[in-house]
């Protein structure tokens, strides 16, 4: 069993889907928009936000994600990390900066007492992330 980070955006899941889906090298990437939902699902307002997404890394794992349907209030993953191991320090850092363009460190990617490399970040999307080397 495992879980599976489900992310809310408000208006830019496309963009943060796809632009994890290049950083990660996910070849799997599902858009479906509210737009697209049929008219027997309910009264679901009609708009090109993402209703739901999902992308498959190599190796199986998930990403979901969508966007809060139009004028409905929500901060994006406003006390959620996504944690994701990697495998060197190299890869950890550039990793690191590639997903903190335009968005925020919250811990430089570094050495730590309990990993050679591990780094704090929220990118562009609101999406905060823990990136780490994980011995042991």
């Amino acid at each position: 069993m495992t879980f599976t980070p489900y992310l809310h955006f408000q208006g830019t899941c496309a963009d943060a889907m796809e632009f994890y889906a290049g950083i990660f090298g996910a070849k799997d990437l599902t858009l479906m928009r509210y737009s697209e939902a049929p008219a027997e699902a309910g009264p679901i307002t009609p708009s090109n936000r993402v209703m739901h997404a999902q992308l498959v890394l190599p190796g199986g794992a998930i990403l979901m994600g969508s966007d809060f349907p139009d004028g409905v209030p929500g901060e994006p993953q406003a006390a959620v990390s996504i944690s994701h191991a990697v495998p060197n320090v190299e890869a950890g850092a550039k990793l690191f900066d590639r997903l903190v363009k335009g968005g925020t460190p919250v811990m430089p990617f570094g050495p730590t007492f309990w990993s050679p490399g591990f780094g704090m970040l929220k990118d562009r999307f609101g999406t905060h992330w823990m990136l780490g080397v994980w011995t042991g």
